[in-house]
């Protein structure tokens, strides 16, 4: 047990199974899955958090009944010949000391369920129309709920043969079952519906069959929101209501508490909270599950440090933990926390970029600071140290530059960071000032971590040119000098009515009273330039380039953050392309319509315009003779994420190559 974390590192008993800590990786989509089974790729994505020393991992929900199947890359457990591809996943968790968990799910109303690029047939339990995918479905018969009920069973009992240490049912988010208890979905007359103990019957005698079919030794468990934090939504009396009963039937072993809804845009929010959403802040609601249950419950909902974790289980609010972002970021964080090593954590920063982002934009699961995760096979977490030593100067110091130093030193080179300013971390030290994104930040404390762990050489104020370049004479140079906004010249810039929103985060410049942000990003910059002017009392106006704000951003960080522009009473303005400027009016083309849009009153426009490449060392190092490549936007102007990728897998591709040719030419030499 660890003496920092001594609540977070005890076990955990649940039914026989002794569960090494308190540390969970809930059921989350990674779209790893190949024909609906477990793929390689899955495997070594929770084998790698297994042996990183997480105590549970629940696998993302398998679809158990064909009638929620869809064309998308997830799991399915429809037939005994998928027995075998679960229990490969289950023979390397088991491996490393962990348990493993199935998650059974149908996602009901909550789907467009694609087929052939053509919406499916969707059931739930009525025709109530659903506010997100704006999805009326259609009742499910009588008897397809009484087979629904029976398809879990098997679902469970694949589970148990495949080797699982037990089956979770969902009720949370929403999504079929959850659909059956809120009496504003489950408009049925029959006995799946009218009275609150016929909306339970279908996950109450789901429970009961899963139970029979895995037998006695198998842990059965139930996903719930603890609130579903929407209107019409199952609010928290009745979820406790609903915990209370399963629990006094002895129906649960345990109860993995949530919030939110999957069914509408504010609800959906709470599925995977972004940054702007405090720490932890689902615990007090598990707290009143515990208080009802006779089971230990778990919680998640922004968990991302071991301490907060160790808060929430000292505190007595929950049992487990489900720490799933902080795993994906740094599968080592249970084995460095229980080391007494937290300062080596790779910290979870709340982005959503590549993790359910990836997830809503149809790509496989990863993470920004990681970009080994959900590539474990292709790029390696570790890699092997270079028989040859080379000196490898790294020009720029943001988070591509950063990165690139780390994974050249983790190969074994001797590396020279050199930053032209005072601070490592380029353009995320302006991220991190927008209103609630502080956490940003964290990116840049995290891979400075990193390089000093090992030991990179890091000049500040130290710009690179060629004569700096000759005079250290590496073997190789990596371009990581970033990029800067393009401009424009548009009329009263000159006249300072036009400013960057770059200058106004750096101080650098001053709006006026009442100011419109032209955002061309579309992304989380111009709404935070708005957010801040209208918090210190400004009057300001958010014109988007795009067809809404933040259409560019993650939809759980897009729509809160379009909810905190409505509670500001900021006009948005869409389609919007910036044209001029003079005296206090701005001018914006329609983007569709080519049509004017004048914006009158107006003593200020901040440009959030696209960036550039900053390629003037490239140019002078085209003459040398160094060999050299570019990653991060010095190559092309992209997010935090690619800029990370490029200094780990542009820059290992680099290395190797430059370290073969190295040694081929003293062989030849010799």
């Amino acid at each position: 047990m660890s003496r920092t974390y001594p609540h977070l590192f005890s076990p955990l008993d649940i039914r026989g199974h002794d569960i090494r800590n308190r540390i969970l990786s809930t059921g989350h989509q990674t779209y790893l899955a190949r024909g609906n089974l477990p793929s390689d790729d899955l495997i070594a994505y929770h084998e790698t958090r297994a042996k990183g020393g997480v105590g549970l991992i629940i696998n993302e929900a398998a679809r158990f009944h064909a009638s929620t199947l869809g064309e998308a890359p997830d799991l399915a457990l429809l037939s005994d010949d998928a027995i075998p591809h679960y229990a490969r996943l289950a023979t390397a968790v088991h491996r490393h000391g962990a348990k493993l968990f199935g998650q059974l799910s149908h996602s009901g109303r909550v789907t467009r369920r694609m087929m052939n690029g053509m919406r499916g047939v969707v059931f739930a339990p009525s025709p109530t129309p659903e506010n997100r995918f704006h999805v009326v479905p259609r009742e499910m018969p009588t008897e397809m709920v009484a087979e629904i009920i029976a398809s879990a069973s098997e679902g469970g009992r694949r589970y148990a043969e495949a080797g699982y240490d037990g089956v979770e049912l969902m009720a949370s988010h929403g999504l079929l079952f959850a659909q059956f208890l809120n009496p504003s979905v489950n408009r049925r007359q029959d006995i799946y519906g009218g009275s609150p103990e016929n909306r339970l019957r279908p996950l109450r005698e789901s429970l009961i069959g899963v139970r029979r079919a895995v037998g006695a030794d198998i842990v059965v468990g139930l996903r719930i929101s603890a609130d579903e934090a929407d209107e019409g939504g199952l609010d928290q009396e009745t979820v406790l209501g609903i915990c209370r009963q399963l629990s006094e039937e002895g129906l649960v072993d345990y109860v993995n508490t949530t919030l939110g809804t999957m069914s509408s845009l504010g609800g959906s929010i709470h599925v995977v909270p972004p940054m702007e959403i405090p720490p932890a802040y689902v615990a007090d609601k598990a707290a009143a599950i515990r208080a009802v249950v006779s089971v230990p419950v778990f919680v998640a909902g922004r968990i991302n440090q071991p301490q907060v974790a160790e808060g929430v289980l000292a505190a007595g609010e929950a049992d487990m933990c489900g720490m799933t972002r902080a795993l994906i970021v740094d599968p080592d964080m249970p084995r460095k926390a229980r080391e007494g090593r937290p300062d080596e954590i790779r910290a979870c920063i709340g982005c959503n970029q590549a993790c359910i982002g990836h997830f809503h934009a149809g790509h496989s699961i990863s993470c920004i600071q990681n970009p080994s995760t959900g590539r474990e096979l292709r790029l390696p977490p570790s890699v092997p140290v270079v028989r040859r030593s080379l000196k490898v100067l790294v020009a720029g110091g943001g988070p591509a530059g950063m990165k690139a130093a780390v994974t050249a030193a983790e190969m074994g080179h001797r590396v020279i960071l050199s930053e032209a300013t005072p601070r490592l971390g380029g353009q995320a030290l302006l991220a991190q000032l927008l209103p609630d994104r502080f956490e940003f930040g964290g990116l840049v404390t995290n891979l400075a971590t990193e390089l000093a762990l090992r030991q990179v050489d890091v000049r500040l104020n130290s710009r690179v040119d060629r004569a700096v370049v000759e005079a250290i004479a590496p073997d190789g140079v990596i371009l990581a000098t970033g990029s800067a906004p393009v401009g424009s010249e548009t009329e009263g810039r000159e006249a300072g009515h036009v400013i960057e929103a770059a200058d106004l985060l750096a101080g650098r410049a001053e709006p006026g009273a009442r100011a419109v942000v032209a955002d061309w990003r579309c992304d989380w910059i111009g709404i935070g330039v708005a957010i801040q002017l209208s918090r210190k009392g400004h009057h300001v106006r958010l014109a988007v380039n795009g067809i809404c704000a933040g259409q560019n951003l993650q939809q759980y960080v897009r729509d809160h953050w379009a909810g905190k522009l409505h509670e500001a009473e900021i006009e948005v303005i869409p389609y919007a392309r910036f044209f001029g400027a003079d005296g206090d009016t701005a001018y914006f083309l329609h983007g569709a319509s080519g049509q004017p849009i004048v914006l009158e009153g107006t003593d200020t426009v901040v440009l959030a315009s696209g960036n550039a490449p900053d390629t003037a060392l490239e140019h002078e190092l085209k003459g040398a003779d160094v060999p050299f490549v570019t990653i991060g936007d010095c190559t092309i102007a992209r997010s935090a994420e690619e800029a990370i990728y490029d200094g780990v897998a542009t820059t290992r591709a680099f290395l190797a190559q430059l370290a073969e040719n190295v040694t081929s030419a003293v062989k030849g030499a010799e």
